[in-house]
């Protein structure tokens, strides 16, 4: 319990219940002011005394604010941990005549626009929580140019431990919501343009004109193959203008397999190189546009289609008996 000073308030001040470190530090700066005050008289102004009390008075102010010094950078260091790895390098300090700025080129970037809101914002949010913290106190503060020492040092300890709680939690909240908005922005740059994304995928999948060539030239050695085949087919299904599939059929086949098969002009050659060859050519449109469309080439015919490629197929080998016996 303090002495109260004029105004009629008492100021109770039991910190030390809650700061015992900081409680300590300011017993110790009390008692070194209390020394300073009470034998002003007897300090000696020589040329050693002095600088040996300034000494122990800056030791004691040293002392006085290593602790919360300590306690707010480690909470630096600790937010720069949280948000990237520490990465230790000494560029930065090297001495470099390209940082020197001569206020000729003036940076509009957005990235400087934000840091400089975030700057505005963090001076206006703590100079309104300082205000609404310090001004209730102005009486007090007026009255302690009357007051005695026993009550000015607790309560300036508990006005300065308040503003450091309020300044490190709000400094706490823009730390956060900076972290947010670093990531947000992070996150945004790790887009990739339209450019990007086709350069990506040409080196993922392959050049579209080079893959483009390469089908060209794989359905070429297909279409080659596949006339190559036609001399070899028991029969030649088509529809007069459009479809030919060509069947290879032989006794002890499971079933009949396409060799060769094509629309337009590919159905043309292949008819064509069939009676080169004396390839039965058997028109039977909804069967060759069903074969088409169901069969791959070097592939057996479905099992749907077994009835209806037996009787053309049958037809076929009747035709050749009949020709062998004229014969």
């Amino acid at each position: 319990m303090g002495r109260a000073p004029p105004g009629g308030w008492q100021w109770q001040f039991p910190i030390s219940r809650f700061y015992p470190c900081c409680t300590a530090v300011g017993k110790d700066l009390t008692k070194t002011m209390h020394g300073l005050i009470v034998n002003a008289h007897d300090i000696g102004m020589n040329g050693a005394a002095l600088p040996r009390l300034f000494q122990r008075i800056g030791v004691e102010k040293l002392a006085a604010v290593a602790v919360p010094f300590h306690v707010l950078m480690l909470a630096a260091l600790l937010g720069s941990i949280i948000q990237h790895r520490l990465v230790w390098s000494l560029e930065a300090l090297r001495p470099k005549l390209s940082k020197i700025s001569c206020g000729t080129q003036t940076d509009f970037s957005k990235q400087s626009l934000a840091n400089l809101g975030k700057g505005l914002i963090k001076l206006v949010l703590i100079g309104s929580v300082l205000t609404v913290l310090m001004w209730p106190e102005r009486e007090r503060l007026e009255a302690l140019t009357r007051s005695d020492l026993s009550v000015i040092l607790p309560l300036c300890v508990s006005l300065a431990l308040k503003l450091m709680g309020a300044v490190v939690a709000m400094l706490a909240v823009v730390a956060a919501a900076d972290y947010l908005f670093q990531y947000r922005q992070w996150h945004e740059r790790q887009k990739m343009s339209l450019r990007e994304l086709k350069e990506e995928f040409k080196q993922a999948e392959g050049d579209p004109a080079i893959k483009g060539k390469m089908k060209q030239v794989r359905q070429v050695r297909m279409r080659r193959r596949m006339i190559a085949a036609v001399p070899r087919a028991a029969v030649v299904i088509s529809n007069p203008t459009h479809y030919a599939v060509a069947l290879e059929y032989e006794r002890g086949m499971d079933a009949p397999v396409c060799v060769a098969k094509g629309v337009d002009a590919m159905a043309l050659k292949i008819r064509e190189v069939a009676g080169k060859h004396s390839v039965p050519i058997v028109e039977n449109p909804p069967l060759a546009r069903a074969l088409h469309a169901t069969v791959e080439v070097d592939q057996q015919i479905p099992p749907e289609h077994y009835k209806a490629v037996a009787e053309v197929i049958g037809y076929v080998m009747r035709l050749r008996r009949m020709v062998s016996g004229r014969r």
